[in-house]
């Protein structure tokens, strides 16, 4: 063997040091831990939701207090599926070397998986939506919400909802758009750089158009419903008993609607924007894909399969999150948390009794609503 030069040694370890890094870069984000971590967690806290809104549902007589009850339920429901039918999947990939063809020679499962994360994701920040124009609609127009907001015209609101999603998530099936096998290979999403695809392009864009409508429209009725109660609150104020209660819950339910607009703010902004980024760019996260390429992928590119992946499980984080910041927490953390803000802010609270949810306050009866 000749001795190699010492540009030509310099240059290998050069090509070296780049491959290493590309490999610590992806290894690092690349585990079958993270699968089988929010599978699990999710199944838990939306299994442990649904338990306690059944409860709740059975016992509760008054038609308005049900239909957000059904909301938060079927928000439980999707994510629980949504955790149950891809999660699986992806742990059978791992099993498998990283290997989607093992398990999927056809490709159908790819579409499956595609069709459930479009749906569900986007089910998840429709239902989200719906419970925040209810909140927003009991708050500020207590007697047209009464008159009109019964049991069954939300769950013709919820199986709309559904039924659209559905649809939609289905059209690469029909032609229009396609899902792609994403970075590391183990799961599959619409495709963000398939401009000859037809459809691709809209679909793509419409999903991220559609998620960050759905962004707007909750944060617009959650700052509505905050605006409302911290008026009614004012209202009432006084040292009567009373009064003493619609603060505590004022201040319960304004932690609790910024606490929902954090975790949807950090979970779905990101996935969303780097959606819109990569369809400009015409980047994909399967470029990354060393079967699919006869080269090695750029490093700016494997940065962006990386974030792209990152962007994925924070989006399915909030599956996991949903049922805590909507109903689980509340009893648990808000009450305590009130607790040192009032005693830091030398607001004593007098009552030691049990007071109502917040839940219960934006569904009273129309006699009670009447004094707020």
């Amino acid at each position: 063997m000749r001795n190699a030069s010492p540009g030509e040694m310099l240059e290998s370890n050069k090509s070296l040091r780049e491959s290493n890094v590309t490999k610590s870069g992806s290894c690092g984000s690349v585990s079958v831990v993270f699968p089988i971590t929010m599978m699990v967690t999710g199944m838990v806290g939306n299994s442990l939701a649904l338990m306690l809104v059944y409860s709740s549902y059975r016992k509760k007589e008054n038609n308005r207090k049900k239909s957000f009850l059904l909301c938060i339920g079927s928000l439980a429901l999707t994510d629980l599926f949504g955790q149950l039918l891809t999660s699986p999947i992806v742990i059978s990939v791992y099993r498998a070397d990283l290997k989607w063809d093992r398990i999927d020679s056809s490709g159908s499962l790819c579409a499956f998986f595609g069709v459930c994360m479009t749906t569900f994701g986007l089910c998840s920040l429709f239902f989200a939506s719906a419970m925040a124009i209810e909140r927003a609609l009991a708050i500020t127009s207590p007697h047209w919400y009464s008159n009109h907001m019964k049991t069954s015209v939300t769950k013709q609101i919820l199986a709309v909802i559904l039924c659209l999603v559905l649809f939609f998530s289905l059209l690469p099936v029909a032609g229009v758009g396609h899902y792609t096998l994403q970075w590391p290979g183990t799961w599959c999403f619409i495709s963000t750089g398939d401009r000859e695809v037809p459809g691709n392009m809209f679909f793509s864009v419409t999903f991220a158009v559609l998620g960050i409508f759905s962004l707007l429209v909750t944060f617009s009725c959650n700052v509505v419903t905050i605006r409302g109660l911290v008026i009614r609150c004012k209202t009432k104020s006084g040292t009567s008993q009373s009064s003493k209660q619609w603060e505590r819950l004022t201040t319960e339910t304004v932690i609790q609607l910024l606490g929902i607009m954090c975790v949807l703010l950090i979970c779905w902004v990101p996935l969303l924007v780097l959606m819109l980024r990569m369809i400009s760019t015409q980047t994909s996260s399967h470029h990354c894909k060393p079967a699919e390429v006869s080269f090695t992928p750029s490093q700016d590119i494997q940065v962006d399969c990386n974030f792209f992946l990152t962007a994925i499980r924070l989006a399915s984080l909030n599956q996991i999150l949903d049922p805590w910041v909507y109903l689980l927490l509340r009893e648990i953390i808000l009450r305590k948390f009130c607790q040192v803000a009032n005693a830091v802010s030398n607001c004593s609270i007098d009552g030691q009794k049990e007071t109502q949810t917040a839940l219960d306050v934006l569904n009273k009866q129309p006699s009670d609503t009447n004094g707020l």
